[in-house]
């Protein structure tokens, strides 16, 4: 059930941004940015010149004239009320369709980005007892998590390109999945102490190694700025897995190397972090010290946990769908608008 939804609720998303785009584009056409009826817009001076040359021939047709257009000005006016409600109606459609596919996805690889952050822990495990071919195992199994959500990510695309989604609406939904994905990587590494070691740093960067190569396969058209979604996981990786901890200034770590992070999450990473691998310290007592007094003197209690955005794309409502018709899917939707309903 749930795989036909996932291939079914595409074609509506395709269908109904489309019908959008048509009902959006035909309405500018109409004039029906402003619903002030043609009848109630005419000047005084129209309608007396109108009045004036039906005088010419007879009061009464004059008279029929006259009540003639505001009849049929009314008619249309009340066609484009009908138009614009159905457009609303439409486009909580389209909310919830979209909707539903990212929850969809966030729902698929949730269980799988578990996987990927346990696995350190047992391979930890297994890399103690010194068993090289129980290395060459352990490492083997802890990049099939990560390949298994670029499975996920190959098939979501695959999905949407068969069906003709917008590219802008692909972009938005991965935009959100990367971001998911940033969130419940980065809360593990601020909540638990096991996760800020230089070991896990090297196997989160391997695994980020792999959406950012799929990000390039598919390419920018669908992809957008999904990589920069996880700005900061990696950079919290790059803190890791970085040598010469100590010999970076409190301006360096905050203002050059990991601007993204706030200062309560560089400070919960440095003063957890440890290594059993190399050996590695983390930053000076001097920058924990001074991190610790501006976290104290700060004005905001900002969380150093970050929030999932589940929200709705504002910018599908308005000018942008017809821009990326434009240049992708539908060209010939607004060439064919035509002038009225």
């Amino acid at each position: 059930m749930v795989q036909d939804n996932n291939d079914v609720l595409p074609y509506w998303l395709s269908n109904s941004s489309t019908l959008l785009l048509l009902l959006q584009h035909t309405l500018q056409a109409s004039g029906s940015a402003s619903l002030t009826p043609q009848w109630w817009r005419s000047t005084s001076a129209s309608l007396f010149g109108r009045m004036s040359e039906g005088l010419c021939t007879s009061p009464q047709s004059a008279a029929i004239s006259f009540l003639k257009e505001r009849m049929l000005g009314r008619t249309d006016y009340l066609l484009q009320v009908e138009a614009l409600l159905f457009k609303q109606q439409l486009t909580a459609l389209l909310e919830k369709i979209y909707g539903m596919i990212r929850d969809s996805i966030k729902k698929e690889i949730a269980p799988l980005i578990g996987l990927c952050i346990q696995e350190p822990m047992t391979s930890r495990a297994i890399l103690l007892k010194g068993h090289a071919q129980a290395n060459a195992v352990a490492q083997q199994a802890s990049m099939a998590h990560w390949q298994s959500i670029v499975k996920s990510l190959n098939g979501y695309l695959k999905t949407m390109k068969s069906n003709y989604v917008l590219p802008f609406l692909v972009r938005k939904v991965l935009m959100q999945i990367f971001s998911f994905v940033n969130v419940q990587s980065i809360q593990h590494i601020l909540l638990r102490r096991e996760c800020c070691s230089f070991r896990y740093g090297e196997y989160l960067k391997s695994g980020l190694a792999e959406l950012e190569q799929w990000c390039s396969n598919a390419t920018e058209e669908y992809a957008g700025s999904a990589w920069h979604e996880l700005n900061h996981i990696r950079q919290a990786v790059e803190f890791l897995v970085i040598r010469q901890k100590q010999e970076k200034t409190l301006n360096e770590i905050l203002k050059q190397l990991y601007p993204v992070l706030n200062i309560r999450q560089v400070y919960r990473i440095s003063s957890m972090y440890w290594d059993d691998k190399y050996g590695t310290r983390s930053v000076s007592v001097e920058v924990i010290s001074s991190m610790r007094t501006m976290i104290t003197q700060a004005s905001n209690n900002s969380s150093f946990l970050l929030d999932d955005d589940s929200s709705f794309p504002k910018k599908l409502e308005v000018g942008d769908l017809p821009a990326a018709a434009a240049r992708h899917v539908y060209p010939f939707i607004i060439n064919a608008a035509s002038p009225s309903l």
